[in-house]
């Protein structure tokens, strides 16, 4: 059974930090698109992150400069680094797997970060 499981997150001030974890069962972390997703109250889920199994990565233009992708094959996860936070940027993150067709079969459980002004 293929799961991602998240950890990290949580309630941080402005211009704080926090470093978000997707770890991978059932699968090879490293042969996988790994994309993150963010959803605050009221507004649509939106693309913040991914990264390839190339190990290329790709940033919302919000968070160019701030977030950093990272992977750990011998652990099997992928890192979300997130620094400089905004109250904006509060919202639930999931991780999730993309399909060579471009959808998502494969969503971690979320996980909240809270940035207080």
């Amino acid at each position: 059974q293929v799961q991602l499981v998240q950890s990290g997150g949580g309630l941080v001030q402005a211009g704080g930090s926090v470093r978000l974890s997707c770890a991978a069962s059932g699968i090879i972390i490293s042969n996988e698109d790994i994309d993150w997703y963010r959803q605050a109250p009221g507004l649509q889920r939106e693309l913040v992150a991914g990264i390839s199994s190339r190990g290329n990565s790709y940033y919302k233009d919000s968070v160019k400069g701030r977030f950093t992708n990272s992977r750990d094959d011998a652990k099997n996860t992928v890192y979300l680094e997130m620094n400089d936070l905004k109250p904006e940027d509060t919202a639930v993150y999931h991780c999730t797997r993309k399909t060579p067709w471009g959808t998502y079969d494969v969503w971690g459980q979320g996980t909240q970060v809270t940035v207080s002004s």
